[in-house]
């Protein structure tokens, strides 16, 4: 009797525990210089034009810290730490994460043995000169966000977040955006967690990710 209630227990207890879902890594954000910056940049990945600016010391680790922890709380996946992933970073080469940043993004996927990586391109993180409630320059981020299914090397969801913030007056037509950006003036990195917030939305969930062809 006594074996067949722990049983029960243990399978209840099995039952209630979360599935944690694939796991994914979160590459470390990639940027590219450029040597005139009037022109622009292109995306590796899709190759889509973007409009670059500064990029200032830290932006880089901040926002992968940022999408690292978006993407824990979703729930969805198994993400590995910010810590495991930069420590198997060191193992490659850097200019070769560079130059072939797909490429390298899924073979330290492998190495962390996760099923998929999110890799980041921070194009723009211009801050804002001012305060909340006035500005001379506002905020204005530029990135892309490609996942990888590290198995097959396959993209299978990208979302874009390119903005320079505007106030409700400037543009009449984006009062929704004005209305989730608290109506102040943000800083860099809180515009870029809201356009996270709002790409995010978009990606498919990890059981539809895998039946993309």
């Amino acid at each position: 009797m006594t074996l067949l209630v722990l049983a029960c227990l243990l399978s209840v207890a099995s039952a209630g525990r979360a599935d944690p879902g694939p796991s994914l890594a979160v590459i470390p954000f990639f940027t590219q210089s450029h040597e005139d910056p009037t022109k622009g940049n292109v995306c590796p990945v899709c190759q889509r034009a973007a409009r670059i600016g500064d990029i200032p010391p830290g932006a880089l680790r901040s926002l992968t810290r940022l999408l690292n922890l978006k993407m824990e709380a979703q729930k969805e996946f198994l993400v590995s730490s910010v810590e495991e992933v930069e420590k198997h970073s060191e193992l490659f080469r850097s200019e070769l994460l560079q130059t072939k940043p797909v490429t390298s993004s899924t073979e330290l996927g492998r190495a962390l043995n996760v099923d998929y990586v999110l890799v980041g391109f921070l194009y723009r993180f211009d801050e804002r000169i001012g305060s909340s409630l006035g500005v001379e320059r506002p905020a204005s981020v530029g990135y892309d966000l490609h996942l990888f299914r590290v198995k097959d090397g396959k993209m299978v969801w990208s979302g874009r977040f390119d903005e320079t913030q505007q106030s409700l007056t400037d543009n009449l037509f984006k009062v929704g955006a004005f209305l989730r950006r608290k109506a102040v003036w943000l800083k860099a990195e809180e515009l870029a967690s809201v356009g996270m917030d709002e790409i995010l939305t978009d990606m498919p969930r990890p059981e539809e990710l895998e039946q993309v062809q």
